[in-house]
């Protein structure tokens, strides 16, 4: 089955009309998109985009052949034309199968927000899902229940819905072999190698308008790094950044080294503003004792933060006094902090860990302070040299320094 993404942009294109953000700003040549339509193999055309038939000729194929046109969701973006000697556009309704002269199966897939999915089997049993931009499947199956075959390609609003990819993972819909293609994409990631490097983190790609893909080949993915470690300053943004990189996975484990304190009600609102904006999928354990949790299978982990972590272990071993430092505190951390390090080493789990960036500003006035900001550096090398992609969070940007 081949499939042609005749435009892989939002509803009102990229860049949107008379926009001044920086998105759009550089969304220009091969960065601009227009609106998402598929082609699938001449026959069937979902959603619309401008000019769609002067954008399947630049891909070098005629919708002269198309038998069906369906669509998604309301077009609320620029005026869109069904070419003529199309059939009339319509959907289909939820659960509902269309079959084709062409040997096709279409199936109507219900979306928990206003809009359609569709679910296309081709004559050689090649199956394709494609979701309208900001809807989620309703209803998908849970781990418990029988879990249908991996797509061979999905394509989908990554950027504005990562939990609908989540969904479809716990539910083994996809899979390791599934092609993750992004569409609908819009102003709200800046195109380019931001765009790339978000997607990787999700296993998925974008591709240039007119780019032609065969449903069921292999195509190589992008490599999802299993260890990864976000550093950077306070309020950089680092902990959205370690959160949006697992945001399209089932199950993660939020592992918080903070714990509770009683009567702060500063720390009580970061605790909550932090998990509202988690997915609901996601469950958390306020814990110091990571190396059993790195020594266990299981779902991804977000351990949030080392610098925490850190406080906690020079709390055990009396790290901050002189004398209990110099008669064995010093040996008790390095010990414990190894431990540490090699289970981010030995472990088979996908992990995200957080942490601060200490000995970029003003030398610390006390003796302990400083060794605090000594022993958080030497941690954070220690864990980086383990992890196959450190960031650094700076003003809300990233940066790939592995």
């Amino acid at each position: 089955m081949e499939l042609t993404l005749l435009g892989t942009g939002a509803p009102a294109g990229l860049p949107r009309p008379h926009c001044p953000c920086a998105a759009c700003a550089t969304a220009r040549g091969e960065r601009a998109r227009a609106a998402t339509a598929l082609l699938v193999d001449g026959v069937l055309l979902l959603d619309l985009t401008p000019g769609a038939a002067l954008a399947a000729a630049r891909a070098g194929h005629s919708l002269a052949g198309v038998r069906q046109v369906l669509l998604t969701h309301p077009h609320d973006g620029p005026p869109v034309e069904l070419p003529a000697g199309l059939p009339t556009a319509g959907r289909v309704a939820d659960g509902r199968v269309l079959t084709l002269l062409s040997g096709h199966r279409v199936r109507a897939v219900a979306m928990d927000a206003p809009g359609t999915g569709y679910e296309v089997t081709g004559p050689g049993g090649e199956r394709l899902l494609y979701l309208p931009p900001g809807g989620a499947p309703a209803g998908v199956p849970d781990n418990g229940r029988a879990a249908p075959a991996p797509y061979d390609l999905v394509a989908v609003d990554i950027t504005g819905r990562p939990d609908a990819v989540a969904r479809l993972r716990a539910a083994g819909a996809v899979g390791p072999a599934t092609a993750l293609v992004a569409v609908h994409l819009d102003h709200d990631v800046p195109p380019g190698d931001e765009l790339d490097r978000q997607l990787t983190a999700a296993g998925a790609r974008a591709v240039p308008d007119g780019t032609t893909l065969t449903v069921g080949a292999y195509h190589p993915g992008p490599e999802v790094p299993r260890r990864t470690l976000v550093t950077g300053g306070a309020r950089s943004g680092k902990s959205w950044e370690a959160e949006r990189r697992l945001a399209t996975f089932p199950g993660v484990l939020y592992v918080a080294t903070g714990g509770g304190r009683e009567d702060d009600p500063e720390w009580a609102a970061r605790v909550h503003a932090h998990r509202e904006r988690r997915p609901g999928s996601w469950r958390t354990a306020e814990t110091c004792d990571l190396v059993p949790l790195l020594e266990e299978e299981g779902p991804p982990l977000l351990i949030d933060c080392l610098s925490l972590w850190l406080t906690d272990a020079m709390d055990r071993v009396d790290a901050w006094d002189d004398t209990a430092w110099t008669t064995g505190g010093e040996a008790a951390l390095r010990q414990r902090t190894g431990e540490l390090v090699t289970a981010v080493r030995e472990t088979r789990r996908t992990v995200v860990v957080v942490t601060n960036e200490a000995g970029s500003g003003v030398v610390p006035a006390t003796a302990s302070g400083r060794r605090f900001r000594d022993e958080l550096g030497r941690l954070n090398a220690a864990v980086g040299d383990e992890c196959e992609r450190v960031l650094l969070v700076v003003s809300g940007q990233t940066l790939r320094l592995r």
